[in-house]
């Protein structure tokens, strides 16, 4: 639960919904809104800060954080690292190149929704 709080609040923020500075939710009201223990929420806040997508001040909450440009910079190491996890994975498996490229079609068809579909990044 807390991968889809840490998935939520990094789209809002890279889609320019969260600019940098703005207040998040607290810990305590985002998991009373989320149905989840305040313990989830706090650890998806620390893993979001260690990122550098968000900035916690003891006893004033957390915001974004003012250089997102970095934290997305570090998003990108991270899917970077993913992938090259996944083509490991597949390599174990014996899986060829077009075999991986079919399932990773799969995997993004079955993601796809109306709502999540675009013709590319924003500018």
């Amino acid at each position: 639960m807390y991968q889809q709080i840490v998935d939520q609040i990094t789209a809002r923020v890279m889609a320019g919904d969260w600019l940098p500075g703005q207040a998040l939710p607290s810990i305590r009201e985002l998991a009373a809104d989320s149905g989840v223990s305040v313990i989830t929420v706090k650890r998806a806040y620390e893993e979001l800060e260690r990122a550098g997508l968000i900035a916690t001040r003891q006893g004033k909450g957390s915001v974004v954080a003012e250089q997102p440009e970095q934290a997305r910079a570090l998003l990108v190491d991270a899917l970077t690292q993913s992938l090259a996890a996944a083509v490991a994975h597949a390599t174990r498996l014996g899986l060829t190149r077009p075999a991986l490229h079919a399932r990773l079609e799969q995997v993004l068809d079955a993601s796809e929704t109306p709502a999540t579909h675009h013709e590319g990044p924003k500018s």
